[in-house]
């Protein structure tokens, strides 16, 4: 390999273990490699700034405001008052409210630490009052919220929409199944464990608590409605639903359930900035370290590498998949997507993959490293909300990964799963 390749790989690895911040590590290994090749530096800003001048990426933002707008306008908790009253008396209820409160939510936010943040923080101290422990009512809140960036709108799959130049809503819909056989997959832990604990359902929700529940969520319920509806009905583009939806949460929150204020404003709108700057700014340093790998031509080196493994398609998907899950462990989901995916296009049309079942399984893959340590988001976001440490949680999280593991083996070696809903387009 040359000077700048090792830079690339071993120089970029010896900084995460350093300790450098992520999207500073991106830019020091391309800064490096730069050099080593003789090319202008100036090109590390040229394609920052070019890495971000995407219509697309601007539902990113809007999705993360719609998310913050609904936990502060009370959206999310009438969410979870409506999961409650249809399954509050199964053995494993309280659980399942939490998952199914999660795809409620995830029909509007599309990100796993909004997800994990706004159920958490109402879910976790209710099921410990229940006897539910603590560290595995945490390991629900953040295995529920991956399923946040599945169940369209996503920003995952916005971001490899751009990334793989494939059709955002097509992505959505291919992430719709996956996203419900998690929570299937999810309720059944739930049932499993509150049996094995002798944890009692509560008493089934009388039709007068029904009808209260629903007319309280109606607008909460209606999100989803709106921004799926408008989306495959050809309203408006994904990137424009992201502003629906903001802007739907807003109207809700001030107007009608008038729980956020004027004055809250400037502070949502700042805990918006923040997240979506980290996120862009790790974009941007991805996409300078990426065109740097597709120079040096490593895509086609590495895919050939993997296609190389074995004649068996199977086999060269399985190693594919533990690798993403390796590196989604330890690396922001976002920077992989940008950096890899030269590599995983490749890899796919090698092996005569559909673009969008590719897509699938891509972001399946690399949403679970949300909630894997040692760097999930969303695994940070449940440390922060229950106030455990990232160990006790993580002990907690392993029968919950192991359901994401199958529900990725199905979505990999069943392409039906993903793509069984695109004769909706």
């Amino acid at each position: 390999m040359s000077a700048a390749a090792w830079i690339l790989s071993a120089g970029f690895a010896a900084l995460l273990v350093l300790g450098v911040p992520f999207a500073f590590a991106l830019g020091l290994a391309t800064l490096g490699a730069l050099i080593a090749s003789d090319i202008e530096v100036i090109a590390l800003a040229q394609k920052m700034i070019s890495g971000s001048q995407s219509f697309s990426l601007l539902a990113i933002p809007f999705f993360v405001l719609a998310g913050d707008l609904m936990t502060a306008g009370g959206l999310s908790r009438r969410l979870v008052g409506v999961a409650n009253v249809l399954v509050r008396h199964v053995t494993g209820g309280l659980g399942m409210v939490a998952v199914i409160a999660a795809v409620f939510f995830a029909a509007i936010s599309g990100s796993a630490p909004a997800t994990t943040a706004a159920i958490g923080t109402i879910m976790i101290p209710e099921m410990e009052k229940r006897g539910y422990d603590r560290a595995f009512a945490t390991a629900l809140a953040v295995s529920a919220g991956i399923i946040g960036p599945l169940i369209p709108p996503s920003i995952p799959f916005v971001i490899w929409g751009v990334i793989a130049e494939q059709s955002i809503a097509r992505l959505f819909l291919s992430g719709l199944v996956p996203g419900i056989l998690l929570a299937i997959g999810l309720m059944a832990l739930c049932w499993n464990y509150a049996r094995r604990r002798d944890i009692a359902g509560e008493p089934r929700a009388t039709a007068a608590e029904m009808r209260r529940a629903f007319w309280e969520g109606k607008w909460a319920l209606g999100g989803p409605v709106i921004i799926l509806g408008g989306i495959y009905g050809g309203v408006f583009t994904p990137t424009e639903a992201a502003v629906v939806g903001a802007f739907y949460a807003l109207v809700i929150g001030l107007f009608v359930h008038r729980e956020v204020k004027l004055k809250d404003l400037p502070k949502i709108t700042l805990g918006s900035l923040r997240t979506t700057a980290i996120v862009m700014f790790i974009i941007t340093a991805a996409a300078g370290f990426g065109w740097l790998v597709a120079f040096e031509q490593l895509p086609p080196k590495i895919a050939s590498l993997l296609t190389s493994i074995s004649d068996e398609s199977w086999v060269v998907l399985l190693t594919l998949n533990a690798l993403l899950l390796l590196i989604g462990a330890v690396m922001d989901n976002v920077a992989a997507m940008v950096i890899l995916g030269g590599v995983l296009t490749t890899t796919g049309n090698g092996l005569g993959m559909d673009p969008i079942h590719l897509g699938a399984m891509v972001t399946s893959n690399l949403t679970i490293g949300m909630a894997t340590p040692p760097f999930g988001y969303a695994l940070f976001v449940g440390a922060a909300v229950s106030r455990l440490g990232i160990w006790d949680i993580s002990k907690a999280m392993w029968p919950m990964v192991g359901v994401m593991v199958l529900v990725l083996l199905a979505v990999t070696y069943v392409p039906a799963v993903s793509l069984a809903l695109q004769g909706l387009i």
